[in-house]
């Protein structure tokens, strides 16, 4: 590797740094300082937007991607939406004055649980800001960390931002090459790695002409290179430094310039670098805290633990921001969290909110019912009729006294406690569609999973269920000081979700085009998403207008329902896509739940003893995935068919009917490409993997015509 020097000729130009934090129309938005109305301060009130949706060229000022850039912030008059803006430091320090005694981060050091409080978390901070500083970090240049959740995640995030620079999290599944964009994308000065595995991979990268130093935060070095350096000698580095320099960073940095860049995993094409304000993060801290009503330190201190890549927006925004605003604690999991240690550091922290992706939830509810199979008859009948207590009391949210509280006793309290989640009050999932069955699952065991909505380009959450605004299958409502619109709605108001409000992000990083794609004129942000909200406020996610299938006879069909019923029909199925984009019919390619490789995440060919389970109750004696992929068990192919034969009946026309499908030989992974690091289905590259297997489906034309495939009578 070649860790150059800092080329002047390619610093980002320098736009105007006058400041104004108002949007042109002073009817609707109030500039920064001016006195506001009390008779307008009622929180109800959200920010104030233009009703354009015209997706022409977007004003520079309220958008920019360049680094060095200002934006316009979308202030309100009154409300969530008149927050007085803050910068990352002006929000840390209120916290130090507000909690400075108490638990801000926990780690387990072998069997010890080591914290620090939110004053050694800062002063932390402001020590490896002066480093990061002293190693020749430069304004506008990313810092980037590449390692699994930890203190010193944080400390380096916050560091990069104090220090002038741009946090930059970097997925610990890339490849080299992967990072070597990123890295060069953001102009990194300094590369964060957690171990000798991830520093492998910038050494392996040709050229990173910013590059200045590495520093590994985790395990003893193997090897000494020049501008390599452990965490303690990293963090000496700026001890004895003075403050004047550092001081005077901070001093002049402005709530609407960029401290953060989050690069989208991205299903198609290199990520972008999604730029992330100042005011971003603190002003959607402040809105997603008091929204769902996170108690404040001094009351009742909130605890969450730490456990998803923390180079996505979702982790950064709970893990590190609401909790920081709150005072809360976190509390890191170990680094093999996902492959079964999870539920160890939940039971040991037992953490007040958590918040999973759809597949946590699901590997939970797989591991529930595989061990609930295994229980005695008694014990099952037991569980089967609290759990049709528990989804009946939850949904009509009518708490029947006597058989309720019964099986609160009997199963709800223990399963919370099995899980780690006895103390926990809010429960969330969020960053990929999750199954109404899955849903219901947990809602069964009165534990009501909520979900959010949002993207990385609005800084997180734009809508939240919450226990008593709670609908199954919705998004939730809008937080407020943030806007809706559904754009160009069709007859059943099903249309493109638009965002408006302060956690709109500033745009993509020397990306001007892409950025004019994402908002328009007034700014607002297009999801891509499509979606409906009902009468009382509900969103409800109807399909992503990329993934939209358009038939070869013009039918517009959104994959994930048909997806979804599938698997809530065949249990036996991990994931299913649906194919059919210019084609005379859908098909449908198929998974089976299967075991995962504990160190490489990988799929392996045995099955999950769930799917053995349900193998022997159909008469199969499958062991083995490939015992059954490509129809080789036609006892298994005779109960997916007739599951895909149930999903037909409720299909609303002929041309939404699956006619044909196959089994893989493996499941879909990470490792294996055909899921990015969210879980989401990578279909262009399921296309493109598994091309010779679509192609199959059409080789002889099976049309709707047919006798076998019409439609039944209603």
């Amino acid at each position: 590797i070649h860790i150059g020097q800092y080329n002047s000729s390619c610093c980002l130009s320098k736009q105007s740094s006058q400041i104004i934090y108002t949007f042109p129309s002073p009817s609707q938005l109030t500039c920064l300082g001016k006195k506001r109305n009390p008779s307008l301060s009622s929180p109800s009130v959200s920010a104030q937007r233009p009703d354009s949706l015209s997706l022409a060229v977007a004003k520079p000022d309220l958008w920019t991607s360049s680094g060095d850039g200002e934006v316009k912030l979308r202030m309100g008059e009154s409300g969530f939406a008149s927050e007085p803006p803050l910068t990352v430091d002006q929000m840390f320090k209120t916290a130090v004055e507000r909690f400075g005694s108490y638990t801000a981060l926990g780690w387990k050091e072998g069997e010890q649980t080591k914290t620090i409080n939110y004053q050694e978390y800062y002063q932390a901070c402001r020590t490896a800001a002066k480093s990061f500083l002293k190693l020749g970090l430069e304004r506008y240049h990313g810092v980037g960390i590449l390692g699994f959740n930890s203190a010193e995640w944080f400390i380096s995030d916050i560091a990069a931002i104090l220090a002038g620079g741009f946090a930059v999290g970097i997925y610990t599944t890339n490849s080299p090459d992967a990072c070597q964009y990123v890295a060069e994308n953001c102009k990194a000065n300094i590369i964060v790695v957690e171990n000798h595995k991830q520093l492998q991979k910038i050494l392996q990268v040709n050229k990173l002409p910013h590059l200045k130093a590495i520093i590994q935060y985790k395990d003893a070095l193997k090897e000494k290179r020049p501008n390599l350096y452990t965490w303690t000698e990293f963090m000496e580095l700026g001890r004895d430094e003075p403050d004047t320099k550092l001081d005077d960073i901070i001093t002049i940095q402005k709530p609407n310039q960029c401290c953060t860049l989050i690069y989208t995993s991205g299903t198609t094409g290199q990520p972008k670098g999604v730029m992330l304000s100042h005011d971003n993060l603190t002003w959607t801290a402040f809105a997603v805290g008091r929204y769902v009503r996170l108690a404040e330190a001094t009351k009742s201190q909130e605890i969450v633990v730490s456990y998803l890549p923390l180079s996505h927006i979702a982790a950064q925004m709970v893990d590190i921001w609401v909790t920081m605003k709150v005072g809360g604690a976190t509390y890191f999991a170990q680094p093999d969290a996902l492959k079964g240690s999870l539920v160890n550091t939940m039971r040991e922290v037992r953490p007040t909110a958590f918040m999973g992706v759809p597949r946590v939830w699901e590997k939970m509810q797989e591991k529930m019912k595989s061990v609930g199979a295994k229980s005695s008859t008694v014990r099952r009948k037991v569980a089967v009729w609290a759990k049709g207590v528990g989804l009946q009391t939850n949904l009509t949210m009518a708490r029947t006294p006597m058989n309720y509280r019964l099986a609160k006793k009997l199963v709800f309290k223990k399963v919370r406690k099995a899980l780690g989640l006895d103390r926990c009050t809010k429960c969330y999932t969020g960053a990929a569609p999750i199954t109404k069955d899955t849903l219901e699952f947990f809602l069964s065991l009165d534990i009501p999973v909520y979900e959010l909505y949002g993207m990385s380009e609005s800084t997180g959450p734009h809508t939240i269920s919450l226990p008593d605004a709670f609908r199954l299958t919705s998004v939730g409502k809008l937080i407020p000081g943030c806007e809706t619109k559904i754009n160009n709605p069709d007859e059943e108001g099903n249309g493109e979700i638009c965002f408006w409000g302060r956690h709109v992000f500033m745009g993509y990083l020397n990306q001007a085009d892409k950025t004019e794609d994402a908002l328009d004129t007034e700014g607002w942000l297009h999801s891509g998403d499509l979606g409906k909200q009902d009468d009382n406020g509900f969103l409800f996610i109807t399909g992503r207008i990329k993934e939209l299938i358009i038939t070869a006879g013009g039918e517009n069909i959104p994959p994930v329902p048909i997806e979804d019923a599938v698997k809530e029909a065949v249990p036996l199925v991990s994931n299913a896509m649906l194919i059919g984009d210019k084609r005379k019919f859908l098909a449908m390619l198929l998974t089976i739940k299967c075991q995962v490789n504990g160190d490489t995440g990988a799929p392996e060919d045995e099955l999950m003893p769930e799917a053995v389970e349900l193998c022997r109750k159909l008469g199969s004696n499958a062991m083995r995935v490939s015992e059954i992929a490509g129809g080789r068990d036609p006892v298994i192919h005779a109960a997916i068919q007739e599951g895909i034969n149930r999903v037909n009946e409720k299909a609303t026309s002929n041309a939404q009917r699956i006619q044909k499908w196959t089994i893989l030989n493996q499941d879909f992974s990470i490792p294996g490409g055909e899921l990015g690091p969210t879980m989401k289905l990578k279909r262009p590259v399921v296309m493109k993997m598994y091309k010779e297997q679509v192609e199959n489906f059409y080789k002889e034309v099976v049309t709707p015509s047919t006798p076998d495939n019409s439609m039944p009578p209603k």
